[in-house]
């Protein structure tokens, strides 16, 4: 039997390496966008719809990404969806009006929509069932160190050409990655189901409905938990009046403890079931939100917030783990998709809670209500993951 640093290695250069530098792209963008559209006269209403349209993207474009993977296969669409990502990079680097940003931008969240369904059906065709989580919680990790250190990259490019400087390191790492995934190997037709109709969307979900009623919602809580911490922390900090400085350093501390437990948590899963991650990764996000609003101070904020990272690390491959375990044979490109949807909805949903919450009253209310359907969440997976995931 194969090691799995042997049966992952193969993953390096076309899976893994790619990951890093396309989180990077996107790391080293996300932080210059709200000031580009400011620059080019955007009001703050239509700054905030230009910062969530990358986000809107990858939502949309979920449901049709799984078609196009069971068209055309993982490997062609991650070239076409990476090349479409650099099109919208360039387009917010040459962004003349705040509409030509909205749209670079929005088709950069499409084309991560894209990227990220057929890397995930790649690797749940490709790595063998006993050591899909690591597979999939290393990809995530790399993913999120590229993402740490892509505002750390982007930071200095743009000291030294403007704004627009994320924009450039955001194009030049999302062809760095085009090139290093074209040499992802094919996948047997058989198992991935290229070149079939397969079925229809609304039948799948409906044939998966008490599945995707169970599982499927405890999935979108953790995207609500895992987005709502983003807000909620600089949110709170300010409130309890904590300087910009030390509200990153908080954040990016929580960061690297992300990275950190990625790779553990994937070893976990693999040798003693879903549940055994799935399970504290909620109740760590759920009670670190809860408590954060009684934080008064530097250490309390900094203790929940490393709280918080250690929680969401455990959960960088959960989602991605649970859907490849769960999903048909014959219809997995299409089911990942809904899977995906479904916890980007909860991604998208939690900060607009926190905010419209907050906006009506404290934000108190909002941060502990996401920290209670986190601990709900973690409940359901409790139940419903011996249901349908069987142990390793």
């Amino acid at each position: 039997m194969r090691s799995t640093g042997s049966a992952l290695r193969p993953l390096v250069v076309p899976v893994f390496l790619p990951a890093a530098v396309f989180g990077l792209a996107q790391g080293a963008a996300i932080p210059v966008i709200a000031f580009a559209a400011r620059s080019l006269g955007a009001s703050f209403l239509l700054t905030a719809i230009v910062v969530a349209l990358p986000g809107i993207g990858q939502m949309l474009g979920n449901l049709p990404a799984g078609r196009i993977v069971r068209r055309f296969g993982e490997r062609r669409t991650i070239i076409a969806g990476s090349l479409l990502g650099a099109a919208g990079a360039l387009l917010s680097l040459l962004a003349w009006t705040v509409w030509a940003l909205g749209v670079g931008v929005f088709l950069v969240g499409v084309a991560t929509a894209v990227w990220g369904l057929a890397r995930h059906a790649f690797v749940a065709d490709a790595v063998p069932a006993g050591m899909r989580a690591r597979a999939l919680s290393t990809m995530a990790g790399a993913s999120r160190l590229g993402i740490f250190a892509g505002p750390l990259i982007g930071a200095g490019v743009v000291h030294l050409v403007g704004i627009r400087g994320g924009f450039a390191v955001q194009l030049a790492a999302i062809l760095v990655a085009t090139v290093l995934m074209a040499r992802l190997p094919d996948v047997e037709p058989h198992v991935a189901g290229t070149g079939t109709r397969g079925t229809p969307m609304l039948r799948l979900v409906a044939r998966h409905r008490r599945l995707l009623g169970s599982l499927g919602t405890a999935v979108l809580l953790t995207g609500m938990a895992r987005a709502t911490r983003n807000a909620a922390v600089p949110l709170w900090a300010a409130h309890i009046g904590l300087d910009a400085s030390t509200t990153s350093l908080v954040i990016g501390l929580a960061a690297g403890l992300e990275v950190v437990v990625a790779y553990p948590a994937g070893r976990v899963m693999d040798l003693y079931g879903r549940r055994v991650v799935a399970v504290p990764c909620l109740l760590l996000l759920g009670v670190a939100h809860v408590l954060l609003p009684g934080t008064t101070g530097e250490l309390s904020l900094a203790l929940v917030t490393l709280m918080m990272g250690i929680g969401n690390g455990l959960g960088n491959g959960l989602v991605m783990t649970l859907g490849a375990d769960v999903a048909p044979l014959e219809d997995r490109a299409e089911f990942l998709a809904v899977w995906r949807l479904s916890h980007d909805s909860g991604m998208a949903a939690g900060p607009t809670l926190v905010g419209a919450v907050s906006a009506f009253g404290s934000p108190v209310a909002g941060i502990v209500a996401v920290g209670g359907l986190a601990l709900a969440g973690a409940g359901i997976y409790a139940r419903a993951i011996p249901r349908y995931v069987p142990r390793p």
